[in-house]
């Protein structure tokens, strides 16, 4: 499996092309100790590549670990656009994917999932696999816009499929699933050298059982949920959000400086991704000829709120009917069916905000470390809306 590639790499050390920019050279990875614990079985994987590459196999393996599921990621600049385990897609969800025509073993429909939640970020991704990659996730991948993929093993079939991707070119890497590194980890950061225990906790149903709201009920999918949430949180660069829903992050707020803007982000996304189920967007009749990332892009400008005319007027070329735009009225009849989302926050939700914001897109379900000053506003604020909300003890800040 592991045949010869024209990049040369040596055992513990591999050059790169350039840094995080084009300007950044020389680079390189490389161990002190031991060998590297991947292989690249094609392309050049670049700086960023391997940031990706590492932080995402992380989160799927875990998600594997935790939920006894297939996982994929999908990975752009070091946080997830989505994550999702390999629960069966029903037929809107094929179609609001543009998967409908395509066979999907349990690990094709992880990385469906895991792609189809946030369709615009997820353009150029980086895609983590949990398992040995099989030839219907290929065949997915091989069609969509991605840098490359890091898997435990890729079958014969399905290898030969991604060597073809981008001309050759497409970044396949493959992982030794039982490497586990030491631990304390070291970065340096304008000469200087940090050093720190690396962040081994591991998500699981302790972390549900302190709920101090009235609603204590936690149904076994909104375990799964707020688990799932809390593992790609861990992976996500802070301030984080994540929510949740039937096995895959829907919205994720990623990098913010204040926690209801994370919220209020990682809501619009999951706002978006359920309007795209709407029968009016199904519906939406294209022009022969246009491309899946076309479609995808228009999607977003037809049910955007802050798009002028003007700005949707160079899309309109390529549908069949130029669409009515969903009224307001419209929009909030649609998302008023959307319940039982879960949500997740990397550390503890100081004010009543995020809440109240959560509750207009579909939230029941809490997670969050606590100990803010204010957690009885935000048990108050839980307890108007009827939501059931754990507290962790545990913050997942990553940076």
């Amino acid at each position: 499996m592991k045949e010869p590639v024209n990049l040369e790499q040596n055992k513990n050390e591999l050059e790169l092309r350039y840094g995080c920019n084009p300007h950044q050279k020389p680079a390189r990875v490389f161990v002190k100790d031991g060998t590297l614990p991947f292989t690249v079985l094609n392309g050049a994987p670049g700086y960023i590549n391997l940031l990706d590459a590492l932080n995402s196999w992380q989160l799927v393996k875990e998600l594997r670990q935790i939920l006894q599921l297939p996982a994929a990621a999908s990975f752009k600049h070091v946080s997830p656009a989505g994550a999702a385990v390999g629960l069966p897609l029903n037929e809107t969800l094929r179609q609001s994917y543009g998967v409908e025509n395509l066979e999907l073993s349990p690990l094709a429909s992880a990385y469906a999932r895991a792609r189809g939640a946030d369709r615009l970020a997820s353009f150029g991704d980086w895609a983590a696999l949990s398992d040995v990659v099989d030839l219907p996730t290929a065949r997915l991948l091989q069609r969509e816009v991605s840098d490359g993929v890091i898997a435990p093993g890729y079958e014969p079939e399905a290898l030969a499929l991604l060597r073809q991707k981008q001309g050759g070119k497409y970044v396949i890497l493959e992982i030794d699933p039982g490497y586990e590194p030491q631990e304390m980890e070291t970065r340096e950061v304008f000469g200087i050298t940090f050093e720190q225990k690396r962040n081994t906790v591991l998500a699981n149903a302790s972390m549900l059982e302190q709920i101090p709201t009235r609603n204590r009920s936690l149904p076994e999918s909104a375990k799964r949920d707020l688990l799932l949430s809390l593992v790609a949180l861990k992976y996500t660069q802070s301030n984080s959000i994540c929510f949740a829903f039937d096995g895959q992050c829907v919205g994720v707020g990623a990098g913010q400086q204040s926690r209801v803007h994370c919220t209020r982000l990682a809501a619009q996304k999951t706002a978006l991704w359920y309007l795209r189920q709407h029968p009016a967007t199904l519906s939406l009749r294209w022009k022969k000829g246009v491309k899946r990332q076309e479609k995808v892009n228009a999607i977003d400008l037809y049910l955007r709120d802050d798009i002028t005319p003007a700005e949707l007027e160079p899309w309109k070329e390529l549908f069949e009917e130029v669409p009515q735009k969903l009224t307001q009225e419209e929009k909030q009849m649609w998302l008023a069916n959307l319940h039982g989302v879960a949500l997740g926050s990397d550390a503890y939700i100081p004010f009543r905000d995020t809440i109240d914001c959560a509750a207009l897109h579909g939230v029941s379900y809490v997670v969050q470390p606590g100990g803010s000053l204010r957690d009885q506003d935000v048990i108050d604020a839980c307890d108007t809306y009827g939501m059931a909300m754990a507290f962790s003890g545990v913050r997942l800040f990553h940076h």
